[in-house]
């Protein structure tokens, strides 16, 4: 059988990104974009901010992720502000 790939991962030979924008961000976690820029507002949810324009680092949601493979349970976003930005 073929290569099993995360549900996150590139196709082979694609380079990850390093940032999503919120719009990207809101579609993976099946959300609005509203409901994240509240998250990022409240400082519940890593972002950069650039002038006006937030960004999500990729290696935040990555993290996310595996966090919550991990564990096998939910994780709380805000416990990953702070990190993404290290």
């Amino acid at each position: 059988m073929g290569q099993v790939m995360k549900p996150w991962s590139q196709a082979p030979g694609e380079r990850s990104p390093k940032f999503y924008s919120v719009a990207e961000a809101a579609r993976m976690f099946q959300t609005s974009q509203m409901t994240l820029y509240r998250a990022i507002a409240d400082n519940q949810f890593p972002a950069v901010r650039i002038r006006g324009r937030l960004i999500i680092p990729a290696v935040a949601v990555e993290r996310m992720i595996e966090a919550a493979l991990g564990s096998n349970s939910a994780v709380d976003a805000a416990d990953f502000v702070g990190e993404g930005a290290a």
